[in-house]
């Protein structure tokens, strides 16, 4: 008799619920605190109780599943639109299957005792550093994919970013020459030009004084090496006034000499 203990099975659930969530932002490069990914991946561990009931049918395991997934991301990015949700649920469930696929191959080839599934959920109980092991080979692949995703290159953007009580709307710059990459948070910088500081701040810009939540990323251009001031926005859209579409993107701004426009890197447009 299989013996699944509910301990471990939300233990398990909240890890692969947050790695996916990550993985979906990073694949449609939309914003996602920690603090909401915890969140949604706590509620999402919830539908893993499934497993502890008698079958409920293909379709009514989907429709579960369904559910779930919508919610889930819903929890975890908001709601920007039916759109939005439906392309970040469908990159949370492509993450899903990708996993779920890994996981039912080794099960049909070595058939352990360790994997356990029913109504379209899986229980493992196998060491915590293979799960790490596993899912960060999967993330480095994913990550890999998103690259090659991201090389095509797209033109003829606005910019608005809001920080506190202050909004600015810059035209916008996709220029694949913008490579540059906070490397605490692995998220895109958007470059504004130095000017703006003023209307998002009300302060001049002073690199030996800057405001709280502010910091100085290196960077290089053709140009130079310098320090750059960067922050993290509360929000940033970027629209098309050919296409008459809007995003959310997940960004780090900002501020040098860009031609007075925000550069940014076509790959926050991609998904």
């Amino acid at each position: 008799m299989e013996t699944i203990y509910v301990d471990v099975l939300i233990v398990l659930n909240i890890y692969v619920n947050f790695f996916l969530l990550r993985i979906t932002a990073g694949l449609t490069h939309s914003p996602l605190k920690n603090g909401r990914c915890a969140a949604a991946s706590v509620y999402g561990s919830l539908f893993s109780l499934t497993i502890l009931l008698p079958q409920l049918g293909a379709p009514l395991s989907l429709t579960i599943k369904l559910a779930a997934a919508v919610s889930i991301v819903a929890a975890a990015f908001g709601y920007h639109g039916f759109r939005r949700l439906m392309i970040n649920t469908a990159a949370f469930f492509g993450a899903n299957f990708v996993l779920a696929g890994a996981v039912y191959g080794a099960y049909s080839l070595l058939e352990p005792q360790f994997i356990h599934f029913n109504n379209a959920c899986f229980y493992i109980d196998f060491s915590l550093l293979i799960l790490i092991i596993t899912t960060a080979v999967m993330y480095f692949a994913l990550r890999v994919l998103r690259l090659i995703w991201d090389r095509a290159p797209a033109d003829g953007y606005s910019v608005i970013i809001r920080k506190g009580g202050r909004t600015i709307s810059l035209n916008g710059l996709a220029d694949t020459g913008n490579c540059l990459v906070d490397f605490f948070t692995g998220s895109p910088v958007l470059i504004c030009p130095e000017d703006s500081f003023a209307q998002l701040t009300g302060a001049h810009l002073d690199r030996d004084s800057l405001p709280r939540g502010f910091r100085l990323l290196p960077c290089s251009t053709v140009s130079g090496e310098g320090l750059i001031p960067v922050f993290r926005p509360d929000e940033v859209l970027i629209s098309c006034g050919e296409k008459g579409g809007r995003k959310k993107v997940d960004a780090v701004v900002g501020f040098g000499e860009c031609g007075g426009k925000a550069v940014f890197n076509p790959k926050l447009l991609k998904i």
